[in-house]
């Protein structure tokens, strides 16, 4: 239910045009323009968990310091999240616990730290030269600081010698 209301009222509001159905249980204010960057902010309210954060791919590509065009949207919400949703054939839920200074904001969407992201990425099998370009991009805008630069590569070389 949306803002403490009954299923009847929230169909009524449906109805009337007050509200949109955005996604399964997600509404939004019509006369609000959509933005850019919606669809990332429908996957947060998809999952409804308040620790959800974008992450992996998506937070790579949000960033900007890697040439991934992830196909669906990567989530992480904690280890203890269970939650069975209609609609989410466009998301890759992942179960993580994250530390609060894993996650920061991009465009006032919870997403994780490009650290954080570049590491999901290893153990994801993210192809080396994407995370390559992450690591040194990430690095040369700030992004990232040079120990965690020369960790990351590291644990990349690491992967790639496997």
């Amino acid at each position: 239910m949306g803002m403490g209301m009954g299923k009847h009222a929230l169909q009524m509001l449906v109805h009337r045009g007050t509200l949109e159905r955005a996604a399964h249980g997600v509404y939004r204010f019509p006369q609000y323009p959509v933005g850019e960057h919606d669809n990332l902010m429908l996957a947060m309210l998809w999952t409804r968990v308040p620790e959800a954060a974008l992450s992996h791919e998506t937070a790579l590509d949000a960033c900007g310091i890697s040439d991934v065009n992830p196909n669906r949207i990567h989530v992480t919400v904690g280890k203890q999240s269970r939650f069975r949703r209609a609609g989410g054939a466009d998301y890759v839920v992942h179960h993580e616990d994250l530390a609060p200074d894993r996650i920061g904001w991009w465009q006032q969407i919870p997403t994780v730290t490009p650290a954080t992201a570049i590491a999901q990425c290893l153990a994801y099998g993210t192809p080396t030269y994407l995370l390559r370009q992450a690591i040194e991009r990430g690095h040369a805008q700030g992004y990232l600081k040079t120990a965690e630069r020369e960790a990351l590569a590291g644990a990349l070389e690491a992967r790639h010698d496997r």
